[in-house]
């Protein structure tokens, strides 16, 4: 396996950078343009200020340090005038500190070296480093800097103040304008990193809204299968009817029609208020159509007698009103779902509903048919419902069990939790 050092490795302007490391990246960078990346092109009126704000500093203390080396009778005019050009050429430099903070404060080492004036300069160059280039950079060029102080007050020793005391208050000066650069550095990288906080909280809140969004739509979905499935199935079975039996009573037929008229309206009724729901969804308004309860169980009984089904009720709840909502409403489905299967499967055999529980014991629904007394016309089907209600019952932290019974019927029974 290579090293980092052997692998070709691209440069560092071409190579991806994951989006932790995106941050220092930008903040090694004290321009940034609208959208927040590196490298501005037009100051904005806060850097013109800050700009001539470091420009009147380096100049004033150039000017403050030309006056002491102009009143140094021991130094030659010549050496004078050359310190004083390049402090001046140093103040000047101030304006490019932003496009090469680096490369000016390495030029301001040899220049504050050879020239007193440019004091005030490097100063700033050092700022300059301790703000956009990170720790590593700043600490070298102020070590350098640190480093030939002591060649440089014993070349030109101040008046009036001693060697040591000379070194030891520049080089504190230069730790201190270090630790400041550091400290606004550390500052804006806070303030990018909570920007980009709130920008990825805004993201991952959307992300959430959609997936609620989603996961609400996929219930409507199941609950359009639960809903139209019973009506449609009513269309299909007495529609069968009537193919395989053209020749049966005027009053059966009629009957039949009644029903697949009756259907087929309830139908398009469920499914305007499913999309009705889906509308109000879309709005943001809470939807308005009413659920199924288990107190509904008698009216979906009565609803399966009329279309000519054999159904008995068996409903031991003493208060079904009392059971929650989520409860009661997975009972209907699961009822409901058992019904179709049975009017689909077996039509003409009893199907038997039975309800049972109490807070604290769980609500079991259970719906059995024995074996078809006749012949099953075939009624096309998904086959999606059961596995439906295995998912609705689990999401609502119970059970459900299906499969054949053992006199040749089939069954369905369901536990639902009830605190």
């Amino acid at each position: 396996m290579e090293t980092p050092r052997q692998s070709a490795a691209p440069t560092t302007a071409d190579r991806p950078r994951p989006p932790w490391r995106r941050l220092p990246q930008a903040a090694d960078e004290l321009d940034l343009d609208p959208e927040g990346r590196p490298g501005r092109r037009r100051r904005t009126a806060r850097d013109w200020t800050v700009d001539f704000g470091c420009f009147l500093i380096a100049v004033f203390l150039g000017l403050t340090f030309s006056q002491e080396v102009w009143d140094d009778p021991d130094l030659p005019r010549a050496v004078a005038l050359l310190d004083q050009a390049v402090g001046a050429l140093a103040c000047a430099g101030v304006w490019l500190r932003r496009r090469w903070p680096l490369g000016y404060a390495v030029a301001m080492i040899p220049a504050g070296f050879l020239s007193n004036t440019a004091g005030g300069a490097v100063l700033i160059s050092v700022f300059t480093v301790a703000v956009h280039r990170p720790f590593r950079d700043a600490a070298w060029v102020a070590g350098v800097s640190a480093a030939l102080m002591p060649l440089f007050y014993w070349w030109r020793p101040e008046a009036g103040t001693s060697y040591g005391v000379s070194v030891a208050f520049t080089v504190v000066l230069l730790i201190t304008v270090v630790g400041w650069g550091m400290f606004v550095r550390s500052r804006r990288q806070l303030l990018l990193s909570l920007r980009e906080r709130a920008r990825r909280a805004e993201t991952e809140a959307g992300l959430r809204a959609e997936q609620a969004q989603r996961l609400a739509r996929e219930a409507i979905a199941r609950e359009m299968h639960d809903v139209l499935a019973h009506r449609l199935t009513l269309l299909s079975v007495h529609a069968g009817a009537l193919e395989f039996r053209p020749d049966a009573p005027r009053a059966e037929i009629a009957r039949a029609a009644g029903v697949i008229r009756e259907s087929a309206h309830e139908a398009l009724q469920d499914l305007r208020e499913i999309i009705g729901v889906l509308r109000a969804g879309d709005q943001g308004d809470e939807p308005g159509r009413p659920q199924p309860t288990l107190a509904a169980l008698d009216g979906l009984v009565a609803e399966s007698r009329e279309a000519g089904m054999k159904v008995g009720l068996d409903n031991r709840v003493r208060e079904p009103a009392a059971a929650p909502a989520s409860v009661g409403r997975t009972a209907y489905r699961i009822a409901q779902e058992g019904l179709t299967n049975a009017r689909k499967h077996a039509p003409g055999a009893e199907v038997t509903v039975t309800v049972d529980g109490a807070p604290g014991d769980g609500l079991t629904v259970t719906v059995t048919n024995p074996p078809p007394p006749g012949p099953v016309p075939h009624v096309p089907g998904s086959g999606q419902g059961l596995i439906g209600l295995t998912e609705r019952a689990t999401l609502a932290g119970g059970r459900l069990d299906h499969g054949p019974a053992p006199d040749g019927g089939f069954a369905v029974k369901a536990w639902l939790p009830w605190p």
